[in-house]
């Protein structure tokens, strides 16, 4: 049977080393200039919207739910023309990062129930902590590699002790990006839900950050760096509960941070560039220029015609006239699903896709 003890019995001076230390600067100092770098884009809204979607997509697929960009960004601006079930279950994770992030911005906590809530919007049920046993966590071969905490009252006890670790950060002096790494382990390790455990987890990490100022959005997205690293981060996590080895995944999830953070700033200013381009040469060139059109051409990565005509308060056919016009500009790209039309952001999508 699996008793996971509280984080707090661990002893804080062991993450007091040279390799974490020299670690932990090298992230913090990425993580502040991409806090600077993300409050230099106007609409924050944008970075939200856009950067959502990749983390959506990278999270989603460590569980092997798979789409390509292309049928994301479809199902985003045409859901009932385009049925693409793993599309929908990416978008139900940007729609759980979302409300996490206002209940943070609202309240400035992050507590059970707020963990509970994002879960049952990226999973679309009510289901709540697990009360049933029978979970454990196997390979690709069904060998069971670690059983979590089965009982009902002791998951419910251990995550409530989670939620005083998470919001009193007097209780363990360490560094908020070495208590993320802790945080992050053990809800994994505590495993409360039935499903959607990792992805919940994964949001978690960037509302923390968020939460102790880290970050003035959540755009710290850490799944593409654990995508290219999945082996590493199944290995290191089942490594500290067999060999209590802590520091390397703490030194693990710091170089994230690092690398995802470098990472990110160089998307945030192509992704400006960007932006401004678009806007000084439409402002130059159409007399319907307007900064509501340039958030909307940015917000979504493909748009249509009914998004232009809610956020500029337009008719169809001007909304259309306005698209068309930038499709044989080039500043967008026309194209068709049925009966219905869709606008590819050029730009934004060959930054998204990394060929920009």
């Amino acid at each position: 049977m699996t008793v996971l003890p509280s984080l707090e019995t661990l002893n804080a001076a062991r993450f007091d080393t040279p390799a974490i230390l020299k670690r932990l600067a090298s992230a913090s100092r990425a993580l502040a200039e991409l806090k600077g770098v993300a409050a230099s884009i106007p609409n924050q809204s944008i970075l939200i919207n856009t950067l959502g979607l990749q983390e959506a997509k990278d999270s989603s697929e460590i569980e092997n739910i798979v789409t390509t960009h292309d049928e994301l960004f479809k199902d985003d601006v045409l859901p009932e023309a385009f049925a693409n079930p793993a599309a929908k279950e990416v978008l139900r994770y940007r729609q759980a990062l979302h409300l996490g992030y206002r209940q943070v911005r609202d309240i400035g906590l992050i507590t059970a129930n707020h963990i509970v809530d994002i879960q049952a919007e990226l999973e679309r049920n009510n289901a709540s902590f697990r009360k049933l046993p029978g979970t454990a966590l196997k390979t690709g071969a069904g060998e069971t590699v670690y059983t979590p905490p089965q009982d009902p009252a002791e998951i419910v006890a251990l995550m409530s002790d989670l939620e005083r670790f998470i919001n009193d950060g007097e209780r363990f002096a360490v560094d908020p990006l070495i208590r993320m790494a802790l945080i992050h382990h053990q809800f994994e390790s505590i495993h409360p839900f039935y499903d959607g455990n990792g992805r919940t987890g994964r949001i978690l990490n960037v509302l923390y950050l968020v939460k102790e100022g880290l970050l003035d959005v959540p755009v710290l997205y850490l799944s593409r760096h654990i995508v290219r690293t999945k082996a590493d981060y199944y290995r290191l996590l089942q490594a500290v509960r067999d060999a209590d080895a802590w520091e390397e995944w703490v030194q693990y999830l710091l170089e994230a941070v690092e690398q995802t953070s470098r990472q990110t700033i160089r998307t945030i200013h192509a992704i400006k560039d960007a932006l401004f381009d678009y806007k000084h040469r439409i402002r130059a060139n159409y007399k319907f220029y307007s900064q509501d059109l340039i958030n909307n051409l940015f917000m979504h990565p493909y748009t249509k015609i009914e998004f232009i005509e809610r956020d500029l308060g337009v008719s169809r056919l001007t909304a259309t006239k306005y698209l068309d016009a930038l499709d044989a500009a080039g500043f967008v790209q026309k194209n068709k699903i049925g009966r219905s039309n869709y606008y590819v952001n050029v730009a934004l999508n060959q930054i998204l896709l990394g060929t920009r």
